[in-house]
């Protein structure tokens, strides 16, 4: 459950010692910003603070991978090179996860996205991250699939292989060791 009280405080200096140093890091993803009005903004809201923890502790290396300029917005998301360890074997939604009779998974992309306070990437987010570097060379993700296609029964994930992006289809009770979720996290 969200509470950034439990976030000690030393623990939040952490967290912002490790974004910004991933920040100055990464500035291919990020030219024009810069930390201190991040760090400002992330400090008047210490809800969208515990979901970067989270995203972090789950082995997100989140990163600012964009600034909308019509909301004010910095968009965070998960830039750890393969699916986020803390993430992985889990099915594409609550639905999925009941409808498993034997061996379900602890928990669903959706359901766990929902209590982290994050989104699952669209299929065009997950395209423009994969313009930021190469992710999901070994590992695969679900994505946020569209109502028709859930409404059937499957789900979509990405991976990179060959040297481009591929997305594919699934029964949305699947999972798989090496198949987790991105987040994304718009502060």
């Amino acid at each position: 459950m969200r509470n950034e009280a439990k976030i000690p405080s030393e623990r939040i200096e952490e967290l912002f010692k490790i974004m910004r140093t991933r920040f100055e890091k990464h500035r291919h993803r990020h030219p024009e910003l810069e930390w201190v009005k991040i760090q400002k903004k992330l400090e008047d809201h210490p809800d969208k603070l515990w979901s970067l923890n989270e995203m972090e502790e789950t082995g997100g290396e989140p990163d600012i991978i964009d600034f909308d300029q019509n909301t004010g917005e910095y968009i965070f998301c998960d830039c750890s090179a393969e699916s986020p360890k803390g993430r992985r074997s889990v099915c594409y939604d609550h639905e999925a996860l009941e409808s498993r009779k034997q061996h379900k998974p602890m928990n669903s992309a959706v359901g766990m996205a929902a209590e982290m306070g994050i989104e699952l990437l669209t299929e065009e987010q997950y395209f423009g991250l994969q313009k930021l570097g190469k992710f999901d060379t070994k590992t695969s993700s679900w994505i946020l699939t569209p109502p028709d296609i859930r409404n059937k029964g499957g789900a979509i994930f990405g991976d990179f292989r060959f040297g481009r992006v591929f997305i594919y289809h699934n029964g949305a009770e699947s999972y798989y060791g090496a198949r987790g979720f991105r987040g994304l996290l718009k502060l």
